[in-house]
Formats: structure tokens, C-alpha cells, sequence
């Protein structure tokens, strides 16, 4: 599943990562004591995470389900960052990465080996 997720619904996420699933209260009051939100903020920012699907709310208790996991939501974060700072190249993004600065023998092993398994992958 694809989807960009904002700072503030990222934060509602992370929530949910980290607990499983709970009821928007208990949401409110983790973010209050995180981040100062009120409860209208969160109830907020949890009606769009919602809207967008990322979140699965069930009655009664109005209890909160992530749908969007945290892997798809860092998959997708990467590729927008690749395809808007780096061209859509992943390479370009390596080449700013590792400029100037020597890698280990066993991190270039690393990196090849991770490079062939893509490769078998795509095949």
C-alpha cells in the first residue's frame, strides 16, 4: 500500500506501531504527554489517517488498527525522497551517500550482496 503520510499523521502512526491497536483516548493521551497535543488535535489527525485508509477504526471505543505498516510507509517515503531529490536514481542517491567517505571492505560486500539479491528479484 502507498501512501504519504504527513509529519502529524506520522506521529499517530508511530503510535500505533508500537502498541498494536488502541482506543483513540489512549492515542490522545500519549500524544499529549509526547508532543503537548490536545485531544481534538489527535482526534483530528486520526479522522484523516482514517480517511486515507491507514487506520481501521472499530466501535465500541472508537479502537484504532494501523493498516498502513510501518515498512510501507518507509518504503514509500523512500521512494519519493529518491524520486525528488535524487532523479529516481538509487545510485545517485548511493554516490551522495558514500562521497568522500571509504567504505569497509565488508560493507561493499554488503552492499553487493544486497545489489544481486535485488537483482534476482527483478528477474
Amino acid at each position: 500500500m502507498e501512501m504519504k503520510l504527513f509529519d502529524s499523521e506520522r506521529k499517530v502512526m508511530e503510535v500505533l506501531w508500537e502498541n498494536g491497536h488502541l482506543p483513540a483516548a489512549r492515542i490522545a493521551d500519549i500524544l499529549g504527554e509526547r508532543i503537548g497535543w490536545n485531544k481534538n488535535t489527535t482526534y483530528t489527525v486520526i479522522k484523516k489517517c482514517i480517511e486515507k485508509g491507514a487506520i481501521r477504526r472499530e466501535d465500541p471505543k472508537f479502537i484504532c488498527y494501523p493498516v498502513l505498516t510501518k515498512a510501507e510507509a518507509r518504503h514509500y517515503e523512500a521512494r519519493e525522497m529518491i524520486d525528488r531529490l535524487f532523479d529516481g536514481s538509487a545510485k545517485n542517491l548511493l554516490a551522495s551517500i558514500f562521497e568522500g567517505k571509504a567504505i569497509s571492505e565488508k560493507e561493499a560486500r554488503e552492499l553487493k550482496e544486497l545489489i544481486d539479491h535485488l537483482e534476482k528479484e527483478n528477474q
